[in-house]
């Protein structure tokens, strides 16, 4: 029957085309059939609403369109999580009783299930979003409008006292959607052939000629109103990060016997990790080792790790309970250990957990930072690797986190078939090159994190593979006291902008690519050069005891 009523419709319009004459015959378009069709930027998203004024249910897919990752629903549990940039909202299914920032609130109206599809309550969709919904009086059709949308308006003129015809098409050959009489206004929704896309008050989409409207205001939907105690990551005007990871296996160093750090302005020390799936989480933090970063003015921004180990992590990310669990745990933490920040590592992830990991930083970034704690993450530079770089969406992490340390090394792993760079200076400047064009994370979040370490490597002659290849971390001073008692001279590689060695030790070929003063000058450089908000080194204590004067001031140097 339906098919029928199209092939007629076809033929209509033929017909009408081919005489010349206006069409005169009035149809009900499609999204009628139903009471409450949804309308969003001049189209019937093929969906419709539930209720009406105050009590609007709109269906979450509808919801997910407009607002993208602030809309999340977890099936199993029946868990609906809204995130802003400063608001969790967390509710169930058919409940009114919610929590905003882990604080109670209640709904005035509940989410439901309707023939097996989710509805949201709109309220809380403008509250937190700021959605703007009408509500066409004669039609029950709904439109949904959202903050900054730019709309013009056009007019039918009131010399026009016949008014104008609503069209399906953008043809006179088309049959009439609505009457529209002479001062009605209309909203734009793009143009085709000398036509405008229009909609009406009553909320119905169809075509007007260009000719027969004036072009009158454009509509201004009002943004949200940002907060007025907007947070601001970092208080250090005028000084770019100097961070230096604290790498805590077992016990904690002794603060007396670190020394002097000049320009280290951050110290995140490796002291929390994932212990299972429910998100409980290890603590090695040490109290003592706060008080003395305190005292020097640093900032201490504890380390969060994943443990590298996938399976569990897979879990602990992909429920909001779990997810939660862990946000309550780092939140206790930071205040029992007075930190200004926490770094989340996590590492060798899935990447079907991909839009897990960017919902757990979603639902902890406004946690924390209401509590005036900073949010970073670190990444990798981008491959094809799945467990290595694939899993972390750069772009969405960098709308959310304040800073996004890029490990720039390992270019050249530990079990490498090949020797090689740990991090070649033309590799790093393209690891940050393409975060900054290809996932346009700001400069003012990216953290340039350097190596203090190299490897030594060891090439064998191997009569099935060739050469075998092994490799040992060395730190800068053992590489100054392996080149001493040798008597070896470095050369200056232009492939990789660093001082390298090679010796012979019988059959065996031994191979450095050098970290010193030189290289980590050269690294700062990179940062000031694309203006980022700093620099990140691994580890303290790989370091030679030059490099704290070269990079802080190589850094902070302006321009």
């Amino acid at each position: 029957m339906l098919l029928l009523l199209f092939v007629a419709a076809a033929v209509a319009i033929i017909w009408w085309k081919a005489s010349g004459l206006p069409n005169s015959s009035y149809i009900k378009p499609e999204y009628s059939s139903k009471p409450f069709p949804v309308m969003v930027q001049g189209k019937w998203t093929n969906a419709y609403a539930q209720g009406n004024k105050e009590g609007l249910l709109i269906p979450i897919a509808v919801a997910q369109q407009l607002v993208g990752d602030g809309v999340r629903y977890e099936e199993k549990t029946e868990s609906i999580i809204l995130t802003t940039e400063t608001k969790v909202l967390h509710f169930k299914t058919g409940e009114l009783d919610a929590t905003l920032n882990r604080k109670p609130f209640a709904l005035r109206f509940a989410a439901k299930k309707v023939d097996g599809k989710l509805y949201l309550p709109l309220a809380p969709l403008t509250e937190l979003f700021g959605v703007k919904a009408e509500v066409g009086e004669s039609t029950g059709i709904v439109t949904l409008l959202m903050p900054g949308e730019a709309i013009q308006h056009a007019g039918v003129p009131d010399a026009n006292e016949k008014g104008i015809k609503l069209r399906e098409g953008s043809d006179k050959s088309f049959a009439i959607i609505e009457d529209l009489p002479a001062g009605a206004d209309l909203r734009l929704w793009g143009e085709s052939d000398g036509w405008y896309k229009a909609q009406s008050k009553s909320g119905h989409i169809g075509y007007v000629s260009k000719g027969s409207v004036t072009l009158l205001s454009v509509e201004q939907i009002p943004e949200s109103t940002a907060p007025e105690d907007s947070f601001v990551a970092w208080k250090g005007t005028g000084k770019r990060i100097n961070l230096t990871w604290e790498a805590v296996y077992s016990a904690n160093p002794d603060p007396n016997k670190i020394g002097e750090l000049p320009g280290v302005n951050v110290v995140s020390p490796t002291w929390f990790e994932l212990l299972d799936g429910k998100g409980n989480i290890r603590s090695k933090a040490d109290a003592g080792y706060s008080t003395w970063a305190r005292s020097k003015g640093i900032q201490v921004w504890g380390l969060y790790s994943n443990g590298f180990e996938p399976d569990r992590t897979h879990i602990a990310l992909a429920s909001y309970e779990s997810r939660f669990a862990m946000i309550q745990q780092l939140l206790a933490y930071a205040k029992t250990f007075k930190l200004q920040g926490i770094n989340i590592d996590f590492e060798n992830v899935y990447t079907k957990d991909k839009d897990n990991l960017v919902q757990f930083m979603r639902e902890m970034t406004p946690l924390l930072h209401e509590q005036n704690l900073v949010v970073s993450i670190d990444v990798t530079p981008k491959s094809n690797s799945e467990m290595w770089s694939a899993f972390l969406d750069r772009e969405r992490l960098g709308t959310i986190v304040d800073f996004m340390m890029v490990m720039a090394y390992d270019e050249h792993w530990a079990s490498s078939p090949v020797s090689g760079s740990v991090s070649s200076l033309s590799w790093a400047e393209n690891s940050i090159q393409r975060i900054l064009e290809e996932d346009r994370v700001p400069s003012s979040k990216l953290i340039l994190s350097i190596p203090y370490y190299t490897r030594i490597w060891t090439e064998e002659p191997d009569g099935k593979q060739g050469v075998k290849v092994t490799s040992k971390t060395m730190d800068m001073d053992a590489v100054q006291q392996l080149l001493k008692e040798k008597k070896l001279k470095p050369t200056f590689s232009e492939e990789t902008g660093q001082r390298y060695v090679e010796f012979k030790e019988g059959n065996l070929v031994k191979k450095i690519w050098i970290e010193d003063a030189s290289s980590i000058r050269a690294r700062a450089e990179i940062a000031k050069k694309y203006n980022l908000a700093g620099i990140a080194s691994w580890r303290r204590g790989f370091e030679s005891s030059d490099i704290w004067g070269v990079l802080d001031k190589t850094l902070q140097s302006r321009p």
